[in-house]
């Protein structure tokens, strides 16, 4: 059954941005499933414990977080463009939106999806905490011009790891760069694990990549494909020199295959320029691929793609209760599951998720209320 039409008037969607961003997000689903339901009490990346198959599991999550920063700044630009927006009604949006999704991630997903514990005083403060303050920040800087907003992300990307070795200063330079806890007036203590650098630069040069988005399909597929063999290219020369550009080093393992793992095992936490190289280069080969013919098989990705605060909202805490529903039944002998328990559990989650997100993106499709854009 085919989604309505558009609403009369708004701008078409470019379906490749749809498809990858609900990409990234079924992707995303799996490692947050691995996190509450696998039976691994290890890191997935840990090289002297962990094994190929649940190291790809989480290698493969990697991909979610610099895409969906990337599309979000591309996003941004497109709901400019043409007119639709004027340049202080687009910094408008931004900065509501923003600091919309920073509330979310300080109450709805702290107490009902990162820890399940109700406090006023402790928090987390993870990927909606740092897509949140760089929309805000991005309000600001898109009355730049263009190119100065893509030099400022390129600048962040490129240049954040010069930073590595200072220490974790103040509070201020925590929420920035160095991640840890701070505490803030009133005995509040926040975890920050999603920094704002380089994530704001990540979303900036997406912004600055808004105008390739306009060209025709085919202008758009070469571009995608030239810039994502670039940064893969680049990427395999960078990490292979082992100098700057990550603060982990790789190394030969005990055979070819772990020293494959321990040249793509980049630094997430904040990401590193190799990191990015790593994730972004495949992203852009397979949005070049995405921008032909959708596969039937792909259709559901499509409609993540359209509603993906919804899916998030939701799935988190689908997830914790599916979790806690499956202690429940044997909590005696629960430990958790194992690589393919966790393949399983993520696959009915998102079967699961497919209804609401579909009668939601129908709804989005038939109305244009801006109350809608903030889900």
């Amino acid at each position: 059954m085919p989604l309505p039409p558009e609403t009369p008037g708004a701008r078409p969607r470019l379906q490749s941005i749809d498809l990858l961003r609900g990409g990234v997000m079924v992707l995303m689903t799996l490692d947050h499933t691995r996190g509450f339901f696998s039976n691994a009490p290890f890191s997935p990346v840990d090289l002297s414990r962990t094994f190929p198959a649940l190291f790809l599991t989480r290698w493969l999550t990697y991909f979610c977080a610099p895409v969906f920063f990337l599309l979000a700044g591309t996003s941004a630009y497109l709901n400019g463009a043409g007119g639709k927006k004027t340049r202080g009604q687009l910094a408008q949006f931004l900065l509501t939106r923003g600091l919309w999704l920073v509330l979310l991630e300080l109450t709805f997903l702290n107490w009902f999806a990162w820890t399940g514990v109700f406090s006023l005083h402790e928090f987390m403060a993870v990927v909606f905490w740092a897509l949140g303050w760089s929309m805000v920040a991005l309000a600001a800087l898109l009355w730049l011009p263009i190119w100065a907003v893509g030099l400022f992300g390129l600048a962040l990307c490129v240049g954040h790891n010069l930073l590595d070795g200072i220490g974790p200063g103040p509070w201020w330079w925590r929420i920035l760069y160095a991640g840890g806890m701070v505490t803030l007036p009133g005995n509040i203590h926040l975890n920050v694990i999603y920094r704002l650098v380089p994530w704001l630069g990540l979303m900036a040069a997406g912004y600055a990549c808004g105008p390739a988005f306009l060209a025709p399909r085919e202008t758009r597929r070469r571009w995608a494909f030239c810039l994502g063999l670039t940064l893969v290219g680049l990427f395999i020369v960078v990490r292979a020199l082992n100098g700057y550009g990550d603060p982990a080093p790789w190394s030969p393992q005990k055979n070819a295959i772990f020293t494959v793992m321990s040249f793509v095992n980049c630094t997430k936490y904040p990401p590193s320029l190799d990191f990015l190289l790593m994730t972004l280069g495949p992203a852009l080969l397979l949005l070049a691929y995405l921008e032909g013919e959708t596969p039937a098989l792909l259709e559901p990705w499509k409609v993540f793609g359209r509603t993906p605060l919804f899916f998030f909202l939701l799935h988190l805490p689908l997830i914790r209760v599916a979790s806690t529903l499956s202690k429940s039944f044997r909590p005696e002998f629960y430990s958790g599951f194992g690589l393919l328990g966790v393949y399983i559990a993520w696959i009915i989650i998102v079967a699961l998720l497919y209804i609401p997100c579909r009668s939601f993106a129908a709804l989005k499709r038939r109305h244009s209320s801006p109350w809608l854009s903030y889900l």
